[in-house]
């Protein structure tokens, strides 16, 4: 079963804005927290960038506080990653992904208590 579906994804110029969407089944969305990863290219690693806590609370990566805004509709059991003011070197694949809302899982930006990712949707920011 597919649990995250992304889309969004595209080239833009520098100053533009993105918006992401991850279409999440109902197990993955009710009850967990909701987290954006990025990955810069040639990297294997990810990084957290975003959170959403199930309380409503939002949590950013210093490079991207400010510019960048996590957003979710109930209603459609999608959320968003609103990315303004996009620099190139936020060029790279975001994934979306879900965590368990348990212990600090939800109150650190890393891949702890992580269960499903999206498969990723690439942003590229020209200058």
């Amino acid at each position: 079963q597919v649990h995250l579906a992304e889309s969004g994804g595209d080239s833009v110029q520098a100053g533009g804005s993105l918006r992401l969407s991850c279409a999440a089944s109902r197990t993955a969305f009710e009850g967990n927290c909701l987290a954006w990863f990025y990955q810069a290219p040639r990297k294997s690693e990810r990084d957290a960038v975003a959170l959403l806590g199930t309380d409503g609370s939002a949590l950013y990566a210093d490079s991207v506080k400010g510019r960048f805004t996590v957003l979710r509709d109930n209603d459609k059991n999608t959320f968003y990653l609103q990315m303004d003011n996009l620099k190139p070197e936020d060029t790279g694949t975001y994934y979306c992904a879900v965590k368990r809302d348990e212990r600090w899982y939800c109150s650190v930006l890393n891949p702890q208590g992580l269960l499903y990712w999206g498969q990723g949707t690439p942003v590229i920011v020209s200058s």
